[in-house]
């Protein structure tokens, strides 16, 4: 009883910081995380990589804090700290989900959610690595949704953080030309036209994933992809119901 309670308190703690984050995510913009860093000193990007994980358990958008990162810390470093502080928030979503709602989910799970749970946890790794290459819907939800599965948390974390590379450098370099262009750096034509070419690979990357996870020889999906599908199907139901 104290363990369910604890459960329950914890959960409505966090539900009231959601609710507090999206009903002031206007108020985070690169302007204010700018004054942060500067204030920060030495400390800034241990204080960067944190406000990145706080706001992916709060569900708030990552996209901004990516292009932030780019721009304060340049595409290198803006890589690593996005990249960083998106798994640290990733796995603290994943093991809150799994520590506070998993056990009720599972002892209620059934039919098609079931076998939906069933299907993701017998890929493992491969879909999580699928997902973060090819989201099949937002980071956010995808760090709880996978805390509900028996997934390994190394798998997990090794998945996330790879997987993620591509997506954060682009949208890093682009926070970065983003920058430049404002102060009027040197090369800009080609920083700018870097960065719309990484984008390019970004969106055409789910395409080139579905093409070489099919069986060249039949051209049938993989367990993956067809696991992707019918979370997608899962998710476009209950949107109508």
């Amino acid at each position: 009883m104290n363990s369910r309670l604890i459960r329950i308190g914890l959960l409505l703690i966090l539900v009231v910081g959601i609710a507090v984050a999206v009903a002031y995510r206007d108020r985070l913009d690169i302007v204010v995380l700018e004054g942060w860093i500067q204030d920060a000193g030495i400390w800034a990007p241990l204080l960067f990589m944190a406000v990145y994980a706080v706001a992916a358990v709060l569900l708030l958008p990552g996209s901004v804090l990516t292009l932030a990162g780019g721009a304060l810390f340049g595409p290198a470093l803006g890589t690593f700290y996005n990249l960083t502080g998106a798994t640290i928030g990733a796995t603290l979503a994943f093991l809150i989900a799994r520590y506070l709602v998993s056990d009720w989910v599972a002892e209620r799970a059934g039919g098609r959610l079931k076998q939906l749970i069933n299907g993701v946890e017998h890929e493992g790794w491969r879909f999580v690595a699928f997902t973060r290459l090819v989201p099949v819907f937002p980071y956010n939800l995808l760090n709880y949704a996978l805390g509900l599965t028996r997934i390994e948390l190394s798998h997990y974390l090794l998945a996330t953080y790879i997987c993620m590379l591509p997506s954060s450098f682009a949208y890093s370099y682009l926070g970065y030309a983003a920058r430049e262009a404002v102060g009027g750096g040197e090369g800009l034509i080609q920083k700018v036209l870097f960065a719309l070419a990484l984008l390019a690979v970004v969106a055409f990357l789910p395409r080139l994933i579905s093409k070489l996870r099919r069986d060249p020889m039949v051209g049938t999906e993989s367990g993956t992809e067809r696991g992707c599908r019918r979370v997608r199907r899962q998710s476009e139901d209950d949107e109508v119901k």
